[in-house]
């Protein structure tokens, strides 16, 4: 399953995300393939398309940035999968 995930921070917090992102890359953990991210500097956000059957895997990459950003996750067909869904 493919999903959106918009991530958000308070400006509070920028520097310690900016610090783990440099620390870590923000990679996700084996069994999640990130497709694309896109960052929104002025507006603290950003947006990960990412895919994966692990919701678990799905949910640990969020817990090791959850003390300092929010996440939104929303699962998200392609053309070829909607056109499926409605015939």
């Amino acid at each position: 399953m493919q999903f959106m995930v918009k991530y958000s921070l308070n400006p509070e917090n920028r520097d310690a995300v900016q610090g783990q992102f440099k620390e870590t890359g923000g990679l996700p953990p084996a069994g999640i393939e990130m497709l694309g991210r896109w960052h929104n500097g002025p507006s603290l956000c950003g947006y990960i398309l990412c895919e994966t059957d692990d919701a678990v895997a799905l949910g640990k990459w969020f817990q090791e940035w959850t003390h300092i950003m929010t996440f939104e996750a929303e699962m998200v067909l392609g053309d070829e999968q909607i056109a499926e869904v409605i015939g």
